[in-house]
């Protein structure tokens, strides 16, 4: 899936934004299937917006975003949940967790609904990232890391042409966003999928195609 982001820019910074200032609002920009694309920002620049609109969350915006002849704010709901399930999936910087059901609980919620990942396999993940001990107890119960590697874990047991990321490492110590990392390009590449992740700094997490500063 290509996505074409055209003079895209929030309606909230639309009267302090110049083509000057961004890499991302008021430009045209092209993101192919295959890319890995960093989008780098201080807080409070829009980092999260544009996940957000990526997602289909917030249409408050100017702009167009676009796959092929259609734009974002042409899709049904129905379409929207068709595209959330088999072609966009995400790590939010809030991860979305249901709090009060168990680890595995939230990621059956995601595998069942795709029905695309055996569980053999959701299981072996889990391993590979050191929760295989934590899969019992209650998200609330575990530490902001380890509702981190949650919501990663969740965002990979589905199929997608694109996965968007925003601050997915900012509570994992260097050996855990190792295995993060390794697992995401293992399966984007898999999936010949887009990687786009949002982050406060430029970071050698991936080899980049693209970096963009908002």
């Amino acid at each position: 899936m290509e996505l074409m982001l055209r003079q895209l820019v929030p309606q909230s910074f639309a009267s302090t934004i110049t083509e000057q200032t961004s890499d991302v609002w008021k430009k045209e920009i092209k993101l192919s299937a295959g890319e890995y694309v960093s989008v780098v920002a201080p807080a409070g620049y829009g980092k999260t917006m544009l996940i957000e609109m990526l997602y289909g969350l917030r249409n408050d915006y100017d702009g167009d975003i676009l796959s092929g002849d259609t734009t974002w704010r042409q899709i049904s709901a129905n379409r929207w949940a068709q595209l959330r399930a088999g072609y966009i999936s995400a790590v939010f910087q809030d991860l979305r967790l249901f709090p009060e059901i168990t680890l595995w609980q939230n990621l059956e919620v995601k595998r069942r609904l795709t029905d695309t990942v055996p569980e053999e396999r959701a299981l072996e993940i889990l391993r590979r990232l050191g929760l295989a001990d934590k899969r019992d107890k209650v998200v609330q119960q575990l530490s902001h890391g380890e509702r981190q590697l949650t919501a990663i874990v969740r965002a990979l047991l589905q199929p997608f042409d694109w996965l968007l990321l925003d601050e997915p490492f900012s509570h994992l110590d260097m050996i855990n966003t190792d295995r993060a990392v390794d697992l995401i390009r293992e399966v984007a590449d898999a999936h010949k999928a887009g990687v786009l992740l949002a982050s406060l700094r430029s970071n050698n997490y991936f080899l980049y195609h693209k970096t963009l500063f908002i």
